[in-house]
């Protein structure tokens, strides 16, 4: 295989890495206002994912340089035409990183208040905006001949790009309530899979327009089959959680965003970012790679460190594995 087509492939198995564990990071922190009923509950929530937020996040990091590295072209058009909502991203998982971090700092009920805003803000902004940035992805964006992004904001928040938004806000959102059922127990547990299933009745009728919409303009065969197995596993996961077999639904909703995205990947090729106003302008995997040396390079090096990272990552939340009970978090705070 040309290592470009690899690497291509690679920065969307790094999306599919981050989107499935940072994603349910975000449905756990927009749960906040919908399942604390008090301050105990919202601590068991943020304890769930307590341990591997900040891991989880690495990801974004990792794919961002590995994108950087390989197709420096695509990454400079991509952040410099949607710079605002990438800086939005940034500011959001900004806030919301020192939210955890110091929201405990003070018993005030306020001063807690003002940072589970936060929290829920810092979840929700990138849920949407990293669906948003995608579905333009997908559809193209003007380019000139430079590969410079000509439009402006209003150009991104199109119809399509904003249905591309809901739908990732809503996948990311069940996908954390079913993890809260995962990691919970007693009342709280049956309102998170409650919850879950009511949201994801309007989950999926959103996804399904935003599938066969993409389908339709932009689809390919394989965008087709992936997408296929998408909407059968957000069927299957939204069932199973019907009958309280949220491991079953928490793994059914991981491989709904791992194909959804692969799906999308699987739109664009060959390209990486299609021009809307004029096709001979785009990039493609062929003019936005680096070098065949860098590539690999790249190669050898995610060859060795690629395991290791996805071992560590195991091995964490195997570790964290046991569920949060509300008992061991009273007995805390006395």
């Amino acid at each position: 295989m040309d290592l470009a087509v690899l690497w291509f492939w690679i920065v969307a198995v790094l999306f599919v890495g981050y989107f499935v564990l940072d994603g349910f990071d975000f449905g756990v922190g927009m749960s906040l206002p919908f399942l604390g009923k008090d301050d105990t509950d919202r601590r068991v929530l943020i304890n769930t994912i307590g341990p591997v937020w900040d891991l989880n996040e690495t990801w974004v990091i990792v794919a961002g340089a590995s994108l950087f590295a390989a197709f420096p072209e695509w990454y400079a058009s991509l952040f410099s035409g949607f710079y605002l909502a990438l800086l939005l991203i940034l500011l959001a998982l900004i806030a919301r990183g020192v939210s955890f971090e110091y929201r405990h700092q003070r018993p005030e009920a306020a001063w807690k208040a003002r940072f589970d805003w936060m929290i829920v803000i810092g979840s929700a902004v990138p849920a949407l905006l990293w669906g948003v940035a995608f579905a333009n992805i997908v559809q193209g964006v003007p380019l000139d001949e430079g590969h410079n992004f000509t439009g402006n904001l209003l150009t991104l928040l199109n119809p399509y790009a904003l249905l591309g938004g809901v739908t990732t806000l809503l996948v990311f959102f069940v996908h954390g309530v079913v993890f809260v059922s995962l990691k919970t127990e007693g009342d709280l547990r049956v309102r998170a899979q409650r919850l879950a299933t009511r949201a994801g009745v309007v989950t999926i009728v959103v996804a399904a327009a935003f599938l066969v919409w993409t389908g339709l303009a932009y689809g390919s065969v394989w965008f087709w089959i992936l997408a296929a197995v998408a909407a059968v596993a957000l069927i299957g996961g939204w069932l199973a959680n019907t009958r309280g077999r949220e491991g079953v639904a928490f793994t059914l909703l991981a491989v709904t965003i791992a194909s959804t995205v692969l799906a999308l990947f699987a739109s664009l090729f060959p390209d990486v970012l299609p021009a809307s106003n004029d096709p001979a302008n785009s990039l493609t995997i062929e003019n936005a790679s680096s070098t065949p040396y860098t590539l690999e390079f790249m190669t050898w090096v995610a060859g060795v460190a690629l395991p290791l990272v996805l071992l560590y990552q195991g091995w964490t939340y195997w570790i964290f594995r046991k569920r949060v009970k509300r008992s061991t978090i009273e007995q805390a705070a006395h």
